[in-house]
């Protein structure tokens, strides 16, 4: 019975030896890692592919890093730039290891791949923001020149990083902060430069508003004139017409002398249409001599 004890339980070791040992002999590797081998610290394989796999076991270690693009956020740091001014830069790294082996050999490990691109980009945005003068950098209306020192930047830093097994998406940069002792300066030069900028458009608008004033006043006399001249000329040619019609109409003497007769009783009319009845003429006068001869004779 002893013996058959001593079996079952020599046994039941084999079987979880043999357990632990397969559960160490394989791995998987997921679709978006990398996965290294490594024998006594000595780097072997590299899987890049997405299966099971077998390794050597308690001899073999597998070390896998990511394939997909990584966000190192950089803590905000201070830069001096052209003029002397210090800036605040809040920035960002977009990087991947494409090269796992030259990775773990010169890095091993993502902390201290982190470690390496902080001071990098440090570097990188000290050197070129260095080059801008602050009034450059914080100035909305031209962003080109700021594009080509990030641009400057990230090739900066995918150059001091290529033989580290990384590869540098972009470096941006999130902010560009003022120390808090001097923002309200720079504000208040803001405002002020603003406030300039407005000054001369409005005045600019009122000098070019008085000359569309002062050409359409222009152009309004001389539209006025030229229709008073036209209506003059009309009416001019209207009184010629009508004596003209008045001297071909009374041509003899009799019709001149009826055409008088005519405007005689008019006038006549006309005087005593008020509330006045009564007139005084002197005897000469043609009303009189109406009035006591009509009929002329």
């Amino acid at each position: 019975m002893k013996k058959k004890s001593g079996i079952k339980v020599l046994l039941a070791v084999i079987v979880l030896l043999l357990v632990i040992v397969l559960s160490d002999a394989f791995y998987t590797v997921q679709e978006n890692e990398y996965a290294c081998t490594l024998r006594f610290s000595k780097f072997e394989t590299t899987v890049t592919s997405p299966g099971l796999y077998v390794k050597l076991p308690f001899v073999d270690t597998v070390k896998k890093f990511p394939k997909t693009i990584m966000l190192y956020d950089i803590n905000p740091s201070e830069v001096q730039t052209a003029d002397n001014k210090i800036m605040t830069v809040d920035s960002y790294v977009l990087w991947t290891i494409n090269n796992p082996q030259t990775f773990y050999q010169s890095l091993g490990s993502l902390g201290e791949a982190e470690v390496r691109l902080n001071a990098v980009t440090y570097t990188a945005l000290k050197n070129h923001m260095g080059t801008l003068e602050q009034n450059a950098i914080i100035n909305q209306d031209d962003a080109s020149e700021r594009n080509d020192i990030y641009e400057a930047i990230t090739l900066e830093v995918a150059e001091k990083t290529a033989n580290y097994g990384i590869s540098i998406t972009d470096v941006k940069v999130k902010r560009l902060d003022l120390p808090t002792d001097n923002e309200q300066a720079v504000y208040d030069r803001m405002i002020s430069d603003r406030t300039q900028i407005a000054e001369k458009y409005t005045a600019d608008g009122a000098y070019e508003a008085s000359i569309i004033r002062n050409d359409v006043d222009k152009q309004v006399n001389i539209i006025v004139s030229n229709a008073e001249a036209e209506a003059a000329a009309i009416e001019a040619e209207g009184e010629r017409e009508y004596m003209q019609i008045l001297a071909d109409a009374y041509d003899t003497e009799e019709k001149r002398a009826f055409y008088e007769f005519q405007l005689s009783l008019d006038a006549l009319r006309d005087t005593l249409g008020g509330d006045a009845k009564t007139i005084i003429l002197g005897k000469d006068s043609p009303l009189v001599q109406t009035l006591i001869d009509p009929m002329g004779e």
